[in-house]
């Protein structure tokens, strides 16, 4: 019957087409006819009804544009899916919810669905002919170099190295040559990326992983040296965009955190555009028309959904959503130190969906698994394998510690060391090709352990299973020249040599334009997301626009002043705009434009406000015209303001030094605007300073529109008015058009600011930290390179068994070389509740209990010598239970009972024999590794322990977590400097170790650490526990043998409860014969991981699959009884035995804590050039400025105009210098109080002995400072020459600015974050400007207001600073046209008196003394850590 059907109707085509003259109308309809009847015909077998026919002939007949964008679509009515009607849509105008029901329906099982639409994808462009464009990528002998400085003594970046580094041209000229060396990154490897296979990227950390990667992306640092080829289908690096063809995903996750992850994965996708997507469709569309296909309607709707580019929300970014399993928070904000927002977890997952979610066919990955459990990484990696295998995608992927399952996804394996490829070919061949090394993965072994362990010196001898031979250790070298020699290197060698044809590579496949999308759409992209950041960030904007009620006579410095924020928050984005950047989102004029003119409304509107609030109550001309003049030129100078800010922080790049340049640029600014000194007053070759000052051109704008008003045009005797009498005197005698010409010097100041902010952003990259080496291993290195290669080779390999094995005994005897004597404790906790506030959400999602219960009945015991795991699906409570057990919980309700060693917990005593390690690694970035174990050490181990047992200790510690080759290195900050994140794991490890606890918790001990440093850890671990000492550690599913070293285990499940506690047994026989014994739970398979298998069959969907309750299991079983017998037992304390007790809180005195405390600091301070050489350049820089404006007028007092100039000088520089200090120790110590928290809950030291040395060590930096501004500018400005008046101007400034700093530490204390302290301490500083009595003197206060004339600090600086110098010199003046003396006009003008300096002297150093106070009570009493 079909078939007579589909001949009537070509009939029907015919004779149609034989109707030349027949309505084109007339023609369509009846081609739609023909076009349903072969639908009918090709659909008679899919079930397809005539209406849904109809539909699809209808989209056929629309142009090609729109047919593009339409599909078949379900009608919303709530039944099934199959009897759902169909619906024509714009798959450009699918609203929010009807996105999120598709690809619910799409997407249910992620792996299972996504494979299936993968398939249909693949199986619909296959039956046209067409293939997905596919990218292979070749490297061959590729060398990366970079240049390392040589120091003198440790290679730190001391105030001594950085100095000199700064002044590479002078120290050339004193004839000091600095040396340079050349550190090779990747030394000569060689490989093939083939696409359609899955590749793992494995090595050790430093071994060149990210760096190889990098340069396979074309992201590589431009100061690195790149030699050999690298090569995308036969087209090398230069001839295409690399950044555009393949996508490099970051292991360090830099997002804006006022966005959320739908928001941020829109803009991506909006800046990456569709690729070939759109061409792609338009021929596959072409095609099925023609051959009378009809699509599946979801995957032809997801399909065209994704092949639109420049929409805001699309489809394709709900699908990346939904695999990478973080749809249920999209719409939550990614977060920032001021923001809550998602997980690690999720903000890692985030950074991978940022790249995958363009066209790229080409992906490499670096480290995506950090923060992940096992089951999310699996997850994630068979998403991508579906990927590769079904698209033809080209994937390399890094991993630290992939579990067997995931292992077992890739095709192939390139194992990296020291720059070397030891391995590159397929999964299923290393372990042969290692056999054919003399080296056998053991049968319980993780693979990946394996390989990343066989070739580590430490680690190797275990796996050496030829017993003909002799073992000898195999070097990276050696290994390296195998494979070469090896069928697989050979082969490899073999398809390099083939040469790469071009002309074979598809049409799509490579990018040659660097920007996916049309200017336009560039800008508007960027225009919306700067509207959107601008939106989030409204909290400053109404803070800054609050300030005008107090602020009535700056109205230009206010405006100008008011635009500071905009540095830091310029700064603050300026890392994911590199990123961006460089990964080809959009060129830097997109992101510059936008963050300018969508400032200029803001602009406009705080002039709006501040001349409205002001001009009239102040009494200005009241003439209307003037009114808009007057606001006119406030807008024009907030435009400019903001501009210069933007452009300073473009250029300077950090927050350190665009705070300085930033200041510096204010001082300039304000110092030569014509208001601190006159412009007739300046020198007459400082007075281009005048000119180029924005302000200048602001209060020539205001003083001209009100003083050349006819209200002061009344004549005076010198027939001048006195309008112009004052302009004079102010040095503004222009005529009245110049106020235009103000306005447009504004106007193009802003064009010209602005200009710099783009060129900056094209051309500046991000400020990197100096790679340093120390003179002695640079030159041990040199001696090094001179070696034959043959005898390096052969004098490694002497004897290494012997070395070998000392190392081995070294680490496994390491604990029992120094057991310090401690008490082993037994931790018992019965019937555990924790309750928590109701969250919001879930109140208003129904949810009627006041409380949310995290734990739930919790009985167990932890006990001396056995190393205990607490293991449960995320979400579980495993953090949270240990956080209540060893007392870190600052919120929420505990109930149950804890009892230390038989007796009650008691906190302060807890923590005195208790160690905890954080899931994050926190610690003070400007130390070294062995200065942090030190510090530790010396407070927290017993003071009867003398010091050199102490050093002997620490020693030890660092050799057994194998920290002691990097012993000299700083901490630093993590994904910026320092230490890597395996690195910064061990040492927070030793850092408890070294306390020498009796009783241990461990947070995620091996989160971010590769498989060979997770081993060391554990490895240290269980030769802690072996000591006596109680250990529990939390872990997300571990590998066999780091799972396995564990004696017992503690699981949970959701919610909070108890499923298992109880031995593991040999080969986890105890806990699998447990679950084993559940009726329904299936059996393990051989050689399966017990700790994934556990995971996996007691998940909530096993246990609704299953029809139980396992805590419910747990619960009526015999072992829990035993546990709570147990329990019962360990809960009384031995006969003899009394309760733990010390005599002090802490294990040093005071004066021990504090010399400790200030040592840190010491050091810390030492290497801080960010902060401390910083603060010394703007010191000398802002007195050579003050120097030379005020030149010699410390003397020439001859009216009241001259002491004017004078008291200006002393209040900007006063005012700057100390506002500059204030600002840059925000960040520091902010960072510093982070730690505090760790350290204090420790037991480390008491709160004051840390604030007590922050403000100590403060002192001799705050003294060079004061020094070196008077030895500059007391001769250069000429004041009198006495010592009575050189120290008090000494005096003064040190209390100045000491009681800034101490502002500042106070601000930061008050505070709960960095952002938040930046924003506030503008208001301080208005109080310390406006009420100093440099604009309005004491005796010209309101009484009312005149209370806060004496609270502010800097009133009693200026009166110190100028009756010091003035307030006893007689010397006739005249003042106002009457004459007097100078100190009688101190007296009457100022109030100052010469009589008082003694009172004043104590005044100003009770000022840092009393901030100091309140920064160490608020430290104490306030906790801005929520757990």
């Amino acid at each position: 019957m079909a078939s007579l059907v589909g001949t009537d109707e070509i009939e029907s085509i015919r004779n149609e087409l034989s109707e030349v003259g027949r309505s084109l109308r007339f023609s369509l309809r009846r081609l739609s006819s023909s076009f349903r009847s072969s639908v009918l015909s090709t659909g008679r077998d899919g079930n397809l009804d005539e209406e849904t026919a109809l539909q699809w002939a209808a989209i056929e007949r629309l142009p090609t544009f729109e047919r593009l964008r339409s599909s078949l679509f379900d009608e919303p009515d709530g039944n099934e899916a199959e009897d759902k009607r169909k619906r024509v849509i714009d798959v450009t105008k699918l609203s929010a919810p009807e996105r999120h029901v598709f690809v619910e329906r799409l997407i249910k099982h992620i792996e299972h669905d996504n494979l299936q639409l993968l398939q249909k994808m693949r199986k619909r462009m296959n039956k046209v002919g067409l293939e997905f464009p596919s990218v292979e990528v070749r490297y061959d002998d590729l060398h990366v170099e970079a240049d390392c400085e040589v120091v003198e003594g440790k290679p730190l970046p001391t105030l001594w190295n950085s100095f000199k580094s700064s002044l590479p041209d002078i120290t050339r000229l004193l004839g000091v040559k600095s040396l340079v060396s050349k550190i090779s990154i990747i030394d000569g490897v060689s490989g093939i990326i083939k696409p359609g296979r899955m590749t793992l990227l494995l090595g050790p950390p430093g071994c060149g992983k990210t760096t190889l990667l990098k340069a396979l992306s074309g992201n590589l640092n431009q100061s690195l040296k790149v030699t050999g080829d690298i090569s995308y289908n036969g087209y090398k690096l230069t001839e295409f965009v690399p950044q555009k063809t393949s996508a490099y995903i970051s292991q360090y996750d830099l997002h804006n955190g006022e966005m959320t992850l739908r928001e941020t994965l829109d803009f991506s996708l909006r800046c990456q555009g569709v690729g070939s997507r759109a061409e792609i469709m338009t021929e596959l569309s072409r095609r099925e028309k023609e051959a009378g296909i009809l699509p599946d309607p979801d995957i032809d709707t997801y399909m065209k959904a994704s092949s639109v580019e420049g929409q805001k929300t699309t489809l394709r970014t709900d699908y990346i959503l939904k695999i990478l399993g973080i749809d249920t928070c999209a719409d939550t904000l990614v977060g920032d130190p001021m923001r809550r927002g998602v997980s690690g977890g999720q903000k890692k997952r985030l950074t991978t969906g940022e790249m995958i979610v363009g066209p790229t066919r080409a992906l490499f990955m670096d480290e995506i698994s950090n923060g992940l459990d096992s089951s999310t990484t699996y997850q994630i990696v068979a998403c991508l394998q579906q990927l590769a295998h079904i698209l033809d995608a080209t994937i390399l992927i890094s991993l630290l510690q992939p579990a067997p399952e995931t292992f077992d996804l890739f095709d192939d394996i390139i194992l990296m060391s020291e720059g070397k490829i030891v391995y590159h070919g397929p999964r299923s061949s290393a372990l042969e090709f290692f056999e054919s090394c003399g080296f056998r993965c053991p049968e319980r072994k993780g693979v990946a352990d394996f390989l990343q362990e066989v070739i580590s010196g430490k680690d190797q001898a275990q796996y050496w299973f030829t017993t003909e031979e002799t073992y000898n250790y195999t070097s990276v070298d050696a290994f390296s020249r195998k494979f070469k020699q090896s069928s697989y290197g050979e082969k490899l060698r073999e398809q390099l040599s083939a040469p790469s044809v071009k002309s074979k590579s598809h049409k799509d496949a490579m990018t040659f334009t660097a920007y996916s999308l049309p200017k336009w759409e560039l800008l508007r992209a960027c225009m919306s997301r700067e509207f959107l950041l601008m939106k989030r960030n409204r909290f400053v904007y109404i803070f800054k626009s609050a300030q005008y009620m107090g602020a009535l006579f700056f109205a230009g410095g206010l405006l100008v002043v008011n635009g500071l924020p905009e540095l830091s928050m310029t700064v603050g984005r300026l890392a994911v705009f590199y990123k961006q950047r460089d990964l080809l989102f959009y060129p830097a004029w997109a992101y510059a434009i936008p963050s300018a003119i969508l400032k200029v409304p803001l602009s406009l509107f705080e002039a709006v406000i501040w001349t409205s609030l002001t001009y009239y109550v102040i009494g200005y001309d009241p003439e209307i015209g003037r009114f808009f003049r007057h606001l006119i030129v406030l807008f024009a100078l907030h435009v400019a303001s903001i501009s210069m800010y933007r452009f300073v922080a473009s250029v300077c790049r950090t927050v350190v030094s665009a705070s300085m340049v930033g200041l510096l640029t204010l001082l300039f600014v304000f110092a030569f605007c014509g208001f601190i000194i006159p412009r007739p007053s300046m020198p007459n070759w400082l007075k281009w300073g005048f000119w180029v000052s924005p302000l200048s051109y602001g209060e020539i704008g205001l003083t001209l529109n009100e003083f050349l008003s006819s209200r002061w045009k009344k004549m005076l005797p010198t027939n001048t008015s006195i309008g112009q009498k004052t302009l004079d005197a102010r040095g503004l005698n222009f005529d009245g058009y110049f106020f235009w010409i103000s306005v447009g010097a504004l106007f193009g100041f802003t064009l010209l600011f602005n200009l710099g902010f783009t060129l900056a952003l094209t051309y500046l990259n991000p400020v990197g930290s100096r790679a340093i080496i120390s003179r002695e291993k640079y030159w041990q290195e040199q001696r090094t390179k001179k070696l034959d290669v043959i005898e390096h080779a052969e004098e490694k390999s002497s004897n290494p068994s012997l070395a070998t094995t000392t190392e081995s005994q070294k680490v496994s005897g390491s604990a029992g070389k120094m057991v310090l004597p401690f008490e082993p404790l037994t931790v018992v906790f019965q019937d555990l509740q924790y309750y928590v506030e109701t969250p919001l959400a879930l109140k208003e999602r129904g949810f009627p209990e006041k409380r949310l219960q995290l734990l739930c009945d919790i009985t167990g015991t932890l006990r001396p010598g056995v190393l205990t795991a607490l293991m449960g699906a995320s979400g579980a409570g495993k953090t949270t239970l240990l956080d209540v057990l060893a007392g870190r919980k600052t919120s929420g309700t505990v109930e149950g009972e804890i009892k230390i060693g038989g007796f009650p917990k008691v906190q302060k005593t807890f923590a005195r024999i208790s160690g905890y390690c954080e899931q994050t690694d926190i610690h003070s970035p400007q130390i070294t590794v062995e200065e942090s174990v030190i510090f530790s050490a010396w407070l927290r181990l017993h003071p009867q322990i003398d010091s050199e047992t102490k050093i002997d200790f620490v020693k030890e510690v660092l050799e057994t977590i194998e920290l002691d080759g990097i012993k000299d290195a700083l901490v630093g900050i993590p994904g910026v400097n320092g230490l890597s994140t395996e690195q910064r794991k061990r040492l927070t490890i030793a850092v408890e170790f070294v306390a020498n606890p009796s009783i241990f918790f461990l947070d995620e001990p091996t989160t971010g650490l590769d498989a060979r440093a997770a081993s060391i850890v554990m490895r240290a671990i269980k030769n802690v526990a072996s000591t006596g000492r109680t250990i529990v550690c939390t872990i997300h599913q571990p590998g066999i043998d780091i799972f396995e070293a564990f004696d017992e285990l503690i699981l949970l499940k959701s919610g909070g409860r108890m499923i298992y506690c109880g031995p593991l047994g040999q080969h986890s026989s105890e806990v699998i014969q447990y679950f084993e014994g559940i009726p329904g739970v299936p059996k393990i398979r051989n050689n399966y991981n017990p700790a994934t298998w556990m995971l996996e069959v007691t998940c909530t969907s096993s246990e609704a699959e299953l029809g139980v309750d396992f805590a419910e299991i747990y619960k009526r079983s015999s072992l829990y009884e035993n546990n709570k017998e147990l329990a019962n037992t360990l809960s009384s304390p031995p006969i003899g035995h009394e309760a733990l007790d010390f005599p002090t809180q802490y294990a040093q005195n005071g004066w021990g804590q504090f010399k400790t405390c200030l040592w840190k600091q010491h050091w810390s301070y030492w290497r801080s050039p960010s902060y401390n050489l910083m603060r010394f350049m703007f010191m000398i820089i802002t007195s050579l400025i003050f120097g030379a404006l005020f030149w010699k007028q410390g003397k020439k007092i001859e009216n009241q105009q001259n002491l004017f100039n004078i008291l200006g000088s002393m209040f900007i520089a006063m005012f700057f210098c100390g506002v500059y200090n204030s600002s840059s120790i925000l960040p520091y110590v902010s960072t510093e109080r982070t730690v505090l928290y760790r350290e204090r809950f420790a037991g480390m030291y008491a709160s004051w002995a840390y604030t007590l040395a922050q403000v100590i060590i403060e002192i001799p930096y705050v003294f060079i400072q004061v020094l070196a501004f008077t030895v500059i500018t007391y001769p250069m400005i000429g004041y009198y020459w006495s010592a009575y008046k050189v120290f008090w101007y000494i005096y003064s400034m040190f209390c100045t600015l000491l009681f800034f700093n101490c502002t500042g530490m106070m601000i930061v204390s008050i505070t709960p974050s960095f952002p938040v302290a930046a924003v506030l301490q503008s208001a301080f500083y208005n109080i310390y400007y406006l009420v100093a009595g440099f604009l309005i003197p004491r005796p010209q206060i309101p009484k009312w207001w005149v209370w806060l004339y004496y609270l502010a600090p800097t009133s009693w600086t200026l009166n110190g600073m100028l009756t010091s110098q003035y307030g006893d010199i007689d010397k006739p003046i005249e003042v106002f046209g009457e004459p007097t003396t100078v100190s009688k006009f101190l007296r009457d003008y100022f109030g100052f008196h010469h009589d008082q300096l003694p009172m004043v002297a104590v005044i100003l150093i009770l000022y840092p003394i009393v901030l100091a106070c309140l920064f160490s009570y608020f430290v104490s009493k306030l906790n801005f850590q929520k757990r």
